[in-house]
């Protein structure tokens, strides 16, 4: 029996005393970061979220085997929010639709989450209409013409089948179900359970051809801003289940299996959320490192193609240590000039020369202690 098959659907039920001490040590850690990030000032807060926005939009995708430009995801988030970038760049209409979704779900995570609300992410997501190179239903309920909604993996005709979603004809009422409990504001439900159970009982529906694992970690992203009480995000859950990918869909696929006691997956929910607020440390030091950085070269104005390169320097995406080809390239100058501008950062210490020369030429950024 799939977990939808049992009498008790959906009415889910957890064993308090297993989860109870990790989930109080997970809200602590909650409302630690909410206080050191709103402790920075509004600056340093909104380049915070701006970065945990990036990793959410770019890892939700990558969950689904799909990898985003950063650089279209950092122009239309930034775009859309109003921040300051060097260079703005035109994004992808998929890009544009996931980074849409994400900003509906925590910028407006106090409104209702409705089927209209639903169908609108849809079709955001899938813009022309298509999965791939395949038509799908955008916008709307899967139907019956569509078949049997199956998750399988392996060879064709030796396939295994993970999850088999409710047919069809019962997806209304499921979804009406499903809403009618996520805005239900007077549940005795801790908000960061509710979390982890919308992500599980919306994934469990299926109600989209294609989409669903994106919407209900939107839907999650939705829930845990509601749990914080801020529209700001700093902390990333789908980023932690794309570095859990293979143990994500195996803790899914036991669940389905199982019946609506579902205590594993709410104990497994809240160590991924405790993991993703542990990794949103390293993005507070680099906020913080950025900012002291930047008042270091504040002191003497710097030119338009020096701000281009250190700002791509400190972007978590950027490999290895800049030279004069790789600084020409970026900032689309001459070697000469590149060169030019890279000994004027190293007279001030903005760079730092690697130990090895010739052809081998690198520079890098200055450490903590080096500022």
């Amino acid at each position: 029996m799939w977990i939808y098959e049992h009498k008790d659907w959906p009415n889910f039920n957890w064993d308090e005393k297993l989860i109870g001490t990790k989930l109080a040590n997970i809200r602590y850690k909650q409302g630690q970061l909410i206080g050191k990030m709103k402790s920075l000032g509004f600056d340093l807060e909104a380049e915070a979220n701006f970065n945990i926005l990036t990793a959410d939009v770019i890892k939700t995708s990558a969950i689904e085997g799909e990898k985003l430009n950063e650089d279209e995801v950092r122009s239309s988030i930034a775009r859309r929010l109003g921040i300051k970038q060097d260079n703005y760049i035109t994004a992808s209409r998929d890009v544009e639709g996931i980074v849409e979704i994400t900003l509906d779900a925590t910028q407006n995570f106090s409104k209702k989450l409705t089927a209209e609300r639903l169908f609108n992410w849809h079709a955001a997501l899938f813009p022309t209409g298509r999965s791939g190179m395949h038509k799908i239903i955008v916008g709307d309920l899967r139907k019956e013409a569509s078949g049997d909604m199956q998750v399988v993996s392996g060879a064709i005709g030796n396939e295994k089948v993970h999850f088999q979603a409710p047919h069809a004809s019962k997806l209304e009422e499921e979804v009406k179900q499903f809403l009618k409990w996520f805005n239900n504001t007077r549940l005795n439900i801790d908000p960061v359970i509710k979390a982890g159970i919308a992500h599980l009982w919306f994934v469990t529906i299926h109600p989209f051809e294609d989409g669903n694992g994106r919407i209900s970690r939107a839907i999650s992203d939705m829930a845990l801003s509601r749990a914080d009480g801020t529209s700001s995000r700093f902390y990333s859950i789908s980023s932690q289940i794309e570095s859990q990918r293979k143990d994500y869909y195996n803790q899914l696929e036991k669940q389905q299996r199982s019946n609506t006691n579902i205590t594993k997956w709410i104990n497994w929910f809240l160590e991924c959320l405790d993991g993703a607020i542990s990794a949103s440390e390293v993005t507070l030091s680099n906020v913080l490192y950025k900012a002291q950085l930047w008042s270091k070269i504040n002191c003497k104005p710097i030119n338009q193609r020096q701000s281009l390169i250190i700002n791509r320097m400190t972007e978590d995406s950027f490999e290895g240590y800049m030279n004069t080809s790789k600084y020409a390239k970026i900032a689309k100058c001459s070697n000469d000039t590149a060169l030019r501008d890279i000994l004027e950062l190293l007279e001030r210490d903005i760079f730092i020369k690697n130990s090895a020369g010739g052809r081998s030429t690198s520079y890098r950024l200055p450490k903590n202690d080096e500022l």
